[in-house]
This record gives C-alpha cells, sequence and structure tokens, in this order.
C-alpha cells in the first residue's frame, strides 16, 4: 500500500513538472492576451504538444492506447493549467479519448487532431444527449474543431458517430475570458458510426470531465489568492502596508480555508475514482467537489478583485483575467445548484 501510495505521488510530481513546459511557474499571461477574441481562441501548436506529453489520453487505459493514470493525476494537471490559465480545450479532448477509446476508430487517439464531443443539449446538463436532431450547444472551442464525436441516443443505448468539422453548421458565441463556444446543428447523414453503445462510458466520461474541471478552478483560486497576498504586502495605504490590516488578514485567512477545503474535495474524490468507485458512490464524490470548488471558487475570485481595489477591476490587472475564466468554466458539467441536488439525491442519509 506505501509503495502504491509513493508511486502515485511521484507520478503526480511528474506531471506537475511536464506541465510547467505549457504553464510556466512564474506566470505568462502575454501568451493568453494575444490569444483572447481570436478564433479559435488557443493554440494548434500547445495542443499538439499536450497530446504529444500523453495528457489527452492521460486517463485513458494503456491497453486502450491511453497513459494509463489515474484522476489523482489528472486533476493535479488541470489545476497547474487552470494557475496558467493555459486556454486549450484538454478537457474536452480528455472526455472524447474516454469515449474513443470504447469505438472502433481509436486511430483518432493518436491522429493529434482536436476531436471535442457535442453532447450537449441544454443549459446546465450532465445528462446524457437525445436523438441527435437538437443542436449541441456550449462546445468549447468548436471553431478548432477537426472532428466532431456526438453521441445519438437510439431507443434504451446510446451510439456514438463521428462528424469531420469541415463543412459542419456550427455558430460561434465569444465568452468572457476571450474564448469561443459553438453551438452544431449536425447533419449525421454526413457522420460516421464509429460505437454502437457507449452509455455506460459517456456518464462516466462526463464525470471525469467534472472533476477535472473543478481542479482547473482549484488552480485559478490558488493563483488569483497568490497574486492578492503579494498585492497585500507590497500596497501601501495611510503610510502603512495593507496587509499589515487586521480586518484584510481576517478576510485572506478566510479565504486561504476555502482554497484548502476545495483542495480535500478534489483530492478525495479523485482518490474515490482511482479506488474503482462507480454509479452513485463516484457521481456523489464528484458532485460534492464540483459544487465545492464552484461555490469556494468564485467566492475567492470575486473577493481577489475586491482585496486589489479599484485597480482589480480593469482589464489591465491579470487577476481580472482569473475571475473571467472562472465564470465561463463554472457552469461547464454541471453548475454548482446541480451537483448540490446530485450530491443529496445520492449521499448516504448520514452525510451533514
Amino acid at each position: 500500500m506505501s509503495q502504491a501510495l509513493d508511486d502515485r505521488s511521484e507520478s503526480i510530481r511528474m506531471i506537475r513538472d511536464s506541465a510547467g513546459a505549457v504553464a510556466p511557474r512564474g506566470g505568462d499571461t502575454k501568451r493568453v492576451r494575444a490569444q483572447r477574441f481570436v478564433a479559435p481562441g488557443f493554440s494548434r501548436e500547445v495542443f499538439a504538444e499536450m497530446a504529444s506529453l500523453g495528457w489527452i489520453g492521460l486517463a485513458v487505459p494503456e491497453a486502450a492506447g491511453g497513459a494509463g493514470l489515474g484522476m489523482s493525476e489528472a486533476v493535479a494537471l488541470t489545476e497547474v493549467l487552470g494557475a496558467g490559465l493555459v486556454p486549450e480545450p484538454l478537457i474536452p479532448a480528455m472526455l472524447s479519448a474516454r469515449l474513443l477509446a470504447a469505438s472502433d476508430d481509436k486511430a483518432l487517439l493518436d491522429s493529434g487532431k482536436v476531436v471535442l464531443t457535442a453532447w450537449q443539449e441544454k443549459a446546465d446538463s450532465i445528462a446524457a444527449p437525445g436523438t441527435g436532431d437538437a443542436p449541441r450547444v456550449f462546445i468549447p472551442y468548436a471553431g478548432g474543431a477537426d472532428v466532431f464525436l456526438l453521441p445519438v441516443r437510439e431507443g434504451n443505448r446510446i451510439a456514438l458517430v463521428s462528424l469531420d468539422a469541415t463543412g459542419a453548421d456550427v455558430v460561434l458565441e465569444k465568452t468572457m475570458d476571450g474564448g469561443f463556444v459553438g453551438t452544431l446543428r449536425a447533419d449525421l447523414s454526413r457522420a460516421s458510426r464509429i460505437a454502437d453503445d457507449i452509455g455506460a462510458v459517456l456518464e462516466h466520461a462526463l464525470d471525469e470531465a467534472a472533476l477535472a474541471t473543478a481542479g482547473q478552478m482549484l488552480g485559478l483560486m490558488e493563483k488569483a489568492f497568490e497574486l492578492t497576498l503579494g498585492y497585500l504586502k507590497t500596497r501601501q495605504q495611510f503610510g502603512r502596508i495593507i496587509g499589515t490590516f487586521q480586518s484584510l488578514q481576517h478576510r485572506a485567512a478566510d479565504l486561504k480555508i476555502h482554497i484548502a477545503l476545495t483542495r480535500a474535495a478534489v483530492e478525495t474524490a479523485a482518490a474515490v475514482l482511482d479506488d474503482g468507485a462507480t454509479g452513485a458512490v463516484r457521481q456523489a464524490a464528484v458532485s460534492k467537489a464540483k459544487h465545492r470548488a464552484t461555490e469556494s471558487g468564485m467566492f475567492v475570485l470575486r473577493q481577489c478583485i475586491q482585496l486589489h481595489g479599484g485597480i482589480g477591476y480593469t482589464d489591465e490587472y491579470d487577476v481580472g483575467l482569473y475571475l473571467r475564466r472562472g465564470m465561463v468554466i463554472m457552469n461547464q458539467y454541471g453548475s454548482a445548484a446541480l451537483h448540490r441536488r446530485r450530491f443529496m439525491a445520492l449521499a448516504p442519509e448520514d452525510v451533514e
């Protein structure tokens, strides 16, 4: 048991180190700012680097062509990338990799293409889609996709089809962090069927994506808090460093508690999934983490803006970039309210 824990700790450390190639530890928002509101909103070269590092198939079993690691490594990775404001659609690509691993077209896993899953049919949902007639909405960075995957309900099962993005009917909308989301009206006559029933896999993949997004939010709130502490230690008012004001110290301590609670929830949920939890146990753990990360994350990010005073509200100051990203991802793979309802429906009766 001890050796297994040591091995996991080492793999997490290595993942964090490798993330430095894309998200420098010192922080560099120059690339992020340069790509804001410029379609497709991310760098295909950086995405290709992520693929070469094995991140897209990180949690996919080795037998299916992935790295065979777990969600503990995945949330460690998304945490670092969240802190670096990395815009590339890694989490949506990881979801697609899960589905491809269960399909007849595993070659797409190693194709280097940007494969995005168009699964969502309405706002604030983590449910499997319908027959494919309704538009698929809120597809992150859809303008950069090479291939779309569409789960399609057929009676009691959910088939998977792939659709070449070239010529697809996609409408893009800007998001406040400088990225884009797309709405796809798919012509299924152009699609290729690649799996007969991926219902159970899709449910699992959506849970993993929700948890990975919670890790991303953890990275955002930690980095914004770090920037805020630096500001409190240098900004002077009335001849004093404002970080010496007791009221601000109390507020900072409160934010630190929120971050610690979020980390505990996210890492615990990742361990539950890595231990092989299924069904209600897995879903309850994910929902607890996603709810905590969203609620605490947005509280911390808004407080960080306020603690900076007027300068925090300017676009030129970096701390605002973290709030904008948080507002974009907060409802991805289910809002805090959705996950709170799901947790309460699934959790044991003795949960407080």
